[in-house]
Formats: structure tokens, C-alpha cells, sequence
């Protein structure tokens, strides 16, 4: 018959047991999901996109639209004021459309969401600042007062149009490239199609 004290040694050996066997077990939680681990490790600067024509162009007219629009927020009277307004409104859309995109190329964010044409996107953003910065540019130089802001603004809304336009022509060589690539792929595909649907034809002629 056990006494007391042998029941409750077992009891205390058997505890240990499992605590030891529970310590060493390769089942153990983890405070910090895998997933977030691979999501947050995922995200690395894409150090040959800054190199290439398209980023450097990307960090030039980041750079050149943040400087046009503090050259016209500098401006505190104006009449008429639509034209500074409207080169106010587009500098600043240029910098923030423009920087989020390059923000999402040097992280390679494009590629979780491969359904979006990224070339196309890119290459509508380039399209529409030429055109607006140009415009508000234009309009800017018919109305300035000869003020140093307006003039450094201007100055800086000509330049960040050229780059711009740069970026167009070299956005639409690569959407056309791109539009290519993919075009021969299409037929490809449905060729391989009509042959196996035609060999399939065939083997149940046989049969």
C-alpha cells in the first residue's frame, strides 16, 4: 500500500516528466508568425532599379517636382492666381503619383500584383505630367510678374518636363517591346490548342 508522500512523489516526478518532454518537444510555439516574417523579409530596396534609366529618371523627377512646388508655395500674392494654383496642383500630384510608384518599383511591390499592367501605368503617369507640366508651365510664364519665385518655378517646371518627356519615349518603347513579347505568346497558345484539340479529333476517329 502507497503512503501519501510515495503517491505524491510520483505525481511530482510525472510532472516533471512532462515539463522536460514538453521543453525538448520540436512542436513548440512561436511568438512570431511565419508568414509576417516572410512578408517583412520579402521587402528589399532593389538597389539595379535605382540604376537603371527608369529609376534614376523616377528619383530626377521626384526631386525636380518637390522643388517646383515649394518655389510656388513661396509665392504669398498673386493676381491673377490661377495659373499659380494650377502649377501648385500639378507639381504636387507629379511628386506624390510619381514617388509612390517609385516607392513600389524599388520594392518590388509590382510583382505581388501581377494582374495590373505596370508598364502601362507607367507610362500613362509619364505621359499626363509631360503634358500638365508643360501646360502649367506655360501658362505660369504668360502671367509671372517677374518675381524670383515665379522664375525659379518655371525654371524647374520646364526642366521636370523634359525628364518627363524623356520617360515617355523611353515608357513607350518598353510597353512596345512588351506588347510584342506578349502577342506571340497569345498565338502560340491557341495553336497549341487547335493542334491537341485535332489530335484528340483524331484518336476518337480511331477508336
Amino acid at each position: 500500500m502507497r503512503t501519501t508522500e510515495e503517491s505524491e512523489g510520483f505525481d511530482g516526478e510525472a510532472s516533471n516528466t512532462s515539463m522536460i518532454s514538453g521543453a525538448n518537444s520540436p512542436y513548440q510555439p512561436t511568438t512570431e508568425p511565419v508568414h509576417a516574417r516572410n512578408v517583412l523579409g520579402g521587402l528589399r530596396c532593389d538597389m539595379e532599379y535605382l540604376k537603371s534609366y527608369f529609376g534614376i529618371l523616377k528619383v530626377v523627377e521626384v526631386l525636380l517636382s518637390f522643388i517646383a512646388f515649394i518655389c510656388i508655395e513661396t509665392i504669398m500674392m498673386c493676381s491673377p492666381c490661377g495659373g499659380v494654383y494650377f502649377f501648385e496642383f500639378v507639381s504636387c500630384s507629379a511628386f506624390v503619383v510619381t514617388g509612390v510608384l517609385l516607392f513600389i518599383f524599388c520594392l518590388n511591390l509590382h510583382t505581388k500584383v501581377p494582374h495590373i499592367n505596370w508598364s502601362l501605368t507607367d507610362l500613362v503617369n509619364t505621359a499626363a505630367s509631360t503634358l500638365f507640366f508643360f501646360l502649367s508651365s506655360l501658362v505660369l510664364a504668360c502671367i509671372n510678374h517677374s518675381k524670383g519665385a515665379e522664375i525659379a518655378a518655371l525654371i524647374f517646371g520646364f526642366l521636370v518636363t523634359g525628364v518627363y518627356g524623356v520617360n515617355t519615349f523611353l515608357a513607350v518603347r518598353r510597353w512596345r517591346r512588351g506588347s510584342g513579347c506578349q502577342a506571340p505568346q497569345a498565338s502560340d497558345y491557341i495553336r497549341a490548342r487547335t493542334a491537341s484539340r485535332g489530335e484528340m479529333e483524331a484518336r476518337a476517329e480511331l477508336a
